[in-house]
């Protein structure tokens, strides 16, 4: 009897934190984080569709980043939000002979050049917004350098996902476990959730594109 009155007052009080993080969920961030979700997904089957909502919720995103203090990620969003207008129109133009643009593996020198983006913007992208938000008043970035390495590789991946290099996939589920841990510790439950679905997600999309591309070799 004790212990099933400590299990019901255990499930009354996990109801009662998630009515109260309902309340102050942002919806920005809850409709973002499905759009999020949706367009994630239609990448990984390889379908065209995921560029449109992309567009969506990376809009949304500038807002909620910017009100959290992640300003690395204000400005990765906008980046995102333009890479996936570029890549609407770059996987529209698939040969007539094809349904979809080929699937394709990076290079020898996209890894080189990806790399030393990486090494060179994460400290200057860092310093500036550190910067930036003491120039302005702004409220200090949260975690600099961690987020703008993460901003660093997102960009590379995002370029990689536009143009269908089926690597993209191995950044986006390594950047995504470190975005989970910052996002939970910033407040952003229904965001880290999201990206923990995100990593899922980036698995399948890697072995579900690599099967499209032996499919184009044979």
């Amino acid at each position: 009897m004790i212990m099933r009155l400590y299990g019901y007052i255990w499930a009354m009080q996990i109801i009662h934190e998630l009515q109260d993080w309902w309340h102050q969920a942002s919806w920005f961030e809850i409709v973002g984080a499905i759009t999020g979700f949706f367009c994630v997904y239609l990448a990984s089957v390889n379908n065209i569709w995921n560029w449109p909502i992309a567009i969506i919720s990376t809009a949304l995103y500038v807002y909620v980043f910017a009100q959290k203090g992640f300003y690395a990620d204000m400005l990765q969003y906008i980046y995102l939000c333009a890479m996936s207008m570029y890549g609407w129109w770059f996987w529209g133009r698939h040969p007539k002979t094809e349904d979809k643009v080929p699937v394709v593996l990076i290079t020898k020198k996209q890894m080189i050049v990806s790399a030393l983006i990486v090494i060179v913007a994460t400290p200057v992208l860092g310093y500036t917004l550190i910067t930036f938000a003491a120039t302005l008043h702004y409220d200090p970035p949260a975690y600099p350098y961690l987020d703008s390495f993460c901003t660093s590789c997102s960009l590379v991946a995002q370029v990689f996902l536009a143009r269908k290099v089926l690597e993209n996939w191995i950044i986006w589920f390594f950047v995504d476990i470190i975005y989970v841990v910052m996002y939970f510790r910033k407040g952003l439950e229904f965001t880290s959730v999201l990206f923990i679905a995100y990593i899922i997600i980036a698995i399948n999309g890697y072995f579900d594109w690599r099967k499209d591309y032996k499919k184009q070799l044979a």
